[in-house]
């Protein structure tokens, strides 16, 4: 069944999905009171908001944002600091590098600021021309290319990254940028101390964080590292970076810091790993990891602890799926950057690509959790922008870019973001993404991090979509006839980023439903995504459309007609005439096989809207490639729900 009612009814529900914060907790309840959820909810309160302890509202946004203290941002000619990143998040109009003004057509709820731990600082000294910098003929270079700007400020900015990726840095310049150097304590000092200042409990969240920026020849194997914890915790301890000789490129090293972080402090930290469609092939491995080691039990252990949660999208592309690995998935082919690593030093082949991408990663920790008892791609899914123009701007008519040499010109969509002998990465196949929800009790560290660290979160690529997925074994449709279904979602199934219970019918049950972004467009479908593996050992997937709008009928094949397309491309516009303000069903797995281990995801489609390079267009004149894509339909992804067969049932 579906939902399509009048404006009014959609923020009716936007309301009931998500209330007003509860007062402040330590922590973050995950697992509602069965004691406070009753069916009609005698006796306890007349008000059935009352009294209750499940998360209540989704909170948006980002855990990789970049200021110009990462070494490539700076060089980019990112002047923005910390200060700056937290005011413009939280809603204030601030000036860009770029000399333009700019400000969110709506705050964000949280931040995470994730600089990249190498190196931190040698941009502002590259900037300013230094002395050590200029005294190091490299370093002199890059100061010299970067007081050119233009073209030349972005060459020497990848000529940099470059030469990090490949660990040619200069040894003496890597030395007076490493932790211990008066220079990086003194950073991160000052990071910590600022990200307190602007936390707010209850208002605006600042997470502290770093990038662990790994990407040895190029491969992109980064993590976003997150903690729950204030200044005064982080403090204790120096970010762990890549580059040698103190710094390390063993993502089981990430792990040994993380377990050393919470053994020094008595905090919490996790890890975020992002972008594996630039890794080729070293993201999600299945024998042997780039480091030299093997996908073995401690490997899959450590991995399954500390990395809870993928980023799915960004602005380097999206990376649920690729057409290749689903070949029937219609809607596979999404912002799709395959064309090598991360500085095209090597072009992309077929087999790196299972290794790369969200689904197909979920679908080989089926097999790795029963070769080696752990899954240690049972992630859940975020979004992010990963801008270095300290910038979080994921909205298509308001996007400044991946890096300040990308802000809004007339001509950025003719620049590659990246380019090499072998090819380019152009400038209009950058992705105005991402954003994450986070479904929690309040807006604070703890709430936030116990959400992720639970994987009770999602990503979208841009719109502010509130989604609810619920996995069971007895919702009905009369489950859907309140409007706070969430109430019958916590008390007879399991939120997503969890794992079904013991089964208890045939068949499990998921209830889902969205809402239209406000002031975004409406939705064309929700689809259910399943994987799972079969007695033999073989993985398989399968997209369900399972609610749609405008009373569409499923062809002989099944296959569900599109849902149309309003866009003027001219105007830069849209209507909301087609599609729907809300969707939302109750759908039972008729394939389902209860020796079969599975997981399932929602996918939730907009109807088709512009990009962000028909904005440019409109408002510059700009002259679009003909190769860029001008539509798109954006979408949302939800973290999965997993099934294990009973033990008696057998695991095959």
């Amino acid at each position: 069944m579906h939902f399509g009612r009048s404006y009014i009814a959609l923020v009716s529900l936007a309301t009931t999905m998500g209330l007003p914060s509860l007062p402040a907790q330590s922590q973050d309840i995950g697992t509602p009171d069965p004691n406070l959820l009753t069916r009609i909810y005698p006796g306890k309160a007349y008000s059935p908001y009352a009294e209750r302890s499940f998360p209540n509202h989704v909170y948006w946004g980002e855990t990789h944002l970049h200021t110009g203290l990462s070494l490539d941002a700076g060089l980019f000619g990112n002047i923005l600091g910390h200060e700056d990143a937290y005011r413009f998040a939280r809603g204030e109009q601030i000036t860009s590098s770029g000399g333009l003004q700019v400000k969110l057509g709506r705050p964000l709820d949280w931040l995470a600021i994730t600089d990249h731990s190498d190196m931190m600082g040698i941009a502002t000294d590259i900037q300013s021309g230094a002395p050590n910098i200029l005294a190091n003929p490299k370093g002199k270079e890059w100061a010299e290319g970067f007081q050119k700007g233009g073209e030349a400020a972005g060459k020497a900015a990848f000529d940099l990254i470059t030469h990090f990726a490949q660990m040619k840095v200069p040894e003496e310049l890597v030395e007076q940028y490493s932790p211990g150097s008066e220079v990086y304590n003194n950073l991160w000092y000052e990071i910590t101390k600022t990200a307190d200042s602007y936390n707010e409990p209850g208002r605006f969240t600042t997470l502290i964080g770093y990038e662990w920026t790994s990407v040895p020849k190029g491969f992109n194997l980064h993590r976003n590292v997150i903690l729950r914890d204030g200044g005064e915790m982080a403090r204790k301890v120096i970010p762990l970076t890549t580059q040698p000789p103190s710094g390390t490129q063993d993502p089981l090293d990430l792990y040994a810091w993380l377990q050393n972080y919470e053994d020094t402090t008595g905090g919490q930290a996790l890890a975020i790993s992002h972008n594996g469609n630039l890794s080729n092939g070293w993201m999600f491995p299945i024998e042997d990891t780039y480091a030299g080691g093997t996908v073995d039990k401690n490997y899959v252990e450590l991995r399954a602890k500390w990395e809870p949660l993928y980023e799915v999208t960004q602005i380097k592309g999206d990376g649920e799926t690729h057409p290749f690995l689903s070949p029937n998935d219609e809607f596979a082919d999404y912002e799709t950057l395959d064309k090598g690593n991360l500085d095209l030093t090597e072009l992309k082949q077929d087999d790196m690509l299972q290794r790369e991408y969200a689904r197909e990663a979920l679908k080989n920790g089926l097999l790795l959790e029963t070769k080696l008892g752990t899954n240690p791609y049972k992630f859940g899914m975020v979004g992010a922008t990963d801008s270095h123009t300290g910038l979080s701007t994921a909205e298509e008519e308001n996007f400044f870019g991946k890096s300040t040499s990308a802000e809004p010109t007339p001509t950025r969509v003719e620049h590659p973001f990246v380019e090499s002998e072998l090819g380019a990465i152009e400038g209009y196949e950058l992705a105005a993404s991402g954003y994450q929800g986070v479904w929690a009790t309040e807006n604070t560290r703890e709430a936030i991090f116990d959400a992720m660290e639970r994987k009770e979160t999602y990503a979208t690529t841009g719109p502010r979509i509130p989604v609810r997925f619920f996995g069971g074994w007895n919702f009905t449709e009369e489950d859907l006839r309140s409007r706070a279904p969430a109430f019958r979602g916590y008390e007879k199934g399991v939120p997503m980023g969890s794992d079904l219970p013991a089964p208890a019918s045939d068949a499990p049950t998921f209830m889902v439903y969205a809402l239209r972004d406000p002031v975004g467009a409406n939705l064309d479908r929700i689809q259910i995504v399943k994987g799972w593996m079969d007695s033999k050992g073989k993985t398989h997937e399968k997209v369900y459309d399972v609610v749609w709008s405008d009373n569409r009928k499923p062809d002989a094949n099944g296959k569900l007609p599109p849902v149309g397309n309003t866009v003027d491309l001219e105007a830069a516009n849209w209507t909301n005439t087609i599609g729907a303000s809300e969707l939302a069903t109750v759908w039972s797995d008729s394939d389902f096989d209860p020796k079969q281990k599975a997981f399932y995801y929602a996918r939730v489609i907009e109807s088709p809207t512009p990009r962000w390079v028909v904005y440019d267009r409109l408002r510059y004149g700009s002259k679009i490639p003909k190769e860029a894509k001008l539509i798109h339909q954006e979408r949302a992804y939800t973290s999965p729900i997993w099934y294990s067969p009973p033990a008696k049932a057998g695991g095959g």
